[in-house]
């Protein structure tokens, strides 16, 4: 199982980002996917989740009309559209896939929100 994920970088308040997660090694459309972030001395936190059909699973309060979690499963990539961004949505973003009960991880990508 690989997970890739890219698109991060540094955007100014209110702007815009779109995070893609390239996925390799499992039957991509079975499974369920999952956003998670990570700020500085803060846990690990569940941003968005995704059906392996394309449906979405649920938000966090924290980015809910602001997100949106996509799929392409003839891509086998997962996508996280963030609008309106605000400096507190800095952190690593984590792409993340469950398998048989163990999780796999990418490398993360940094989103840097700030003037």
């Amino acid at each position: 199982v690989q997970l890739v994920e890219s698109g991060g970088g540094l955007v100014q308040p209110g702007g815009s980002l779109r995070l893609s997660c390239a996925a390799s090694g499992f039957t991509f459309s079975s499974y369920r996917m999952r956003w998670y972030r990570q700020a500085p001395g803060k846990e690990r936190e569940l941003v968005a989740a995704i059906t392996g059909a394309g449906g979405v699973l649920n938000y966090a309060d924290s980015v809910k009309g602001r997100f949106t979690i996509s799929r392409d499963n003839a891509k086998n990539a997962v996508y996280l559209q963030m609008n309106s961004l605000k400096p507190e949505d800095t952190a690593v973003y984590y792409c993340n896939a469950r398998l048989n009960f163990l999780d796999y991880w990418g490398q993360g990508t940094q989103v840097t929100v700030s003037s």
